[in-house]
């Protein structure tokens, strides 16, 4: 099932246009690509920056106390490939 589609109209630079249909490249496609990965990473950043308070707290609460899991913890050193 494909995601329903709406027209738009972009202002793109003539050379990469033509550079674009010389070799076939799917223009659409790749907007659209470029505009998810543009909207995901926008989510990610504004989610890191409403969480940075609490992350922050987080933080300061392990340098007060310590990891509660210290104890049972491994590291990289006793990883085993």
């Amino acid at each position: 099932m494909t995601a329903p589609k709406r027209k738009t109209s972009l202002t793109m630079d003539v050379a990469d246009l033509d550079a674009a249909r010389d070799l076939g490249v799917n223009v659409s496609a790749v907007a659209s690509e470029a505009l998810r990965r543009a909207v995901a990473e926008a989510r990610q950043r504004r989610w890191r920056e409403e969480n940075a308070e609490a992350f922050a707290a987080q933080s300061e609460w392990h340098a007060q106390n310590g990891h509660p899991l210290a104890a049972i913890q491994t590291g990289p050193a006793t990883w085993k490939s």
